[in-house]
């Protein structure tokens, strides 16, 4: 399938499950174009049956199959992305999740800051040049959007001698941090992007009812047990309006939680942190081939 181009194009990543598949279920009810990024080939073919008999006002979607923990299924999703349509107006970034012990993929990258952090940084680089053309005829419009989380205040800082945490690993504390690599990265896109006239955007989703804490450790997934949580849904509609509605395009480098601007924590404000981090992960991703 490819897309017209007189209609924005979306990209929602980990669109098989969660607040990923609300979203691009929302976007393509409403008559949005809209390509969906999943993992598991079972519930990505659910969630492919269930967004297309939902399509309304001519709404069109297509799920591409990838593991953001492998920077070459992010490069490939990618080039994937580039040959279906020849506009771009928004990427939300919202593939993640928690790992309950230390994973080291076949590319030597620590699993969950390669998932949480590097998959979204290198997508999103790979796609900047669709997403700036697009943007060249609607400034304000175009937008890359990541979703973070509350844990990033957990997180004081980026270690930066072991920003994979190689050394010294805890499945709670990796998550926090790549979580507060997130808005670090928001911020720094926000820096770069605006002449060309991207918006890069940040929220936060809260607790969700999903499959967030399956592959977690039993802290984890206690805690989410516990606590009061939201359905996929809500969150969703925070991305929805993030991704269409004028106001977020106004100034990017914000944060957000339902549908309002929420001060980060100071550790997420840094702007020589940001810049740094940007540094780190183009020579991580080099010493990967990317």
């Amino acid at each position: 399938m490819t897309f017209e181009t007189t209609r924005p194009v979306v990209v929602v990543t980990g669109a098989s499950s969660g607040i990923g598949r609300a979203t691009a279920g929302e976007l393509v009810a409403r008559g949005g174009q809209v390509i969906g990024v999943g993992r598991d080939p079972g519930r990505c073919a659910a969630a492919a049956a269930e967004i297309v008999a939902a399509a309304a006002d001519g709404g069109r979607f297509v799920m591409l199959r990838g593991d953001f923990a492998l920077m070459a299924d992010v490069a490939r999703v990618a080039g994937e992305i580039r040959e279906r349509t020849g506009r771009l107006d928004v990427v939300v970034n919202n593939a993640g999740g928690v790992r309950d012990r230390q994973l080291i993929t076949a590319e030597g990258l620590e699993a969950t800051f390669a998932t949480n952090h590097l998959a979204p940084f290198l997508l999103t680089r790979e796609l900047m040049p669709l997403l700036t053309a697009t943007a060249a005829d609607a400034p304000g419009t175009v937008r890359v959007i990541a979703v973070s989380s509350s844990a990033h205040r957990a997180s004081r800082g980026l270690r930066w001698d072991d920003l994979q945490s190689l050394r010294n690993f805890h499945p709670s504390g990796a998550y926090c941090q790549a979580k507060l690599a997130n808005l670090l990265f928001t911020r720094e896109l926000a820096v770069r992007a605006a002449g060309d006239g991207v918006v890069a955007l940040a929220m936060h989703p809260g607790a969700v009812a999903s499959n967030f804490a399956s592959h977690g450790d039993e802290q984890m997934q206690a805690h989410m047990a516990a606590i009061d949580t939201v359905p996929p849904e809500e969150p969703a509609r925070t991305l929805v309006w993030l991704a269409t509605d004028p106001e977020p395009g106004r100034a990017g480098g914000r944060y957000f939680h339902r549908m309002a601007v929420e001060e980060p924590a100071p550790q997420a404000c840094d702007p020589d942190a940001a810049a740094r981090l940007w540094t780190e992960s183009e020579k991580l991703l080099a010493e990967v081939g990317y």
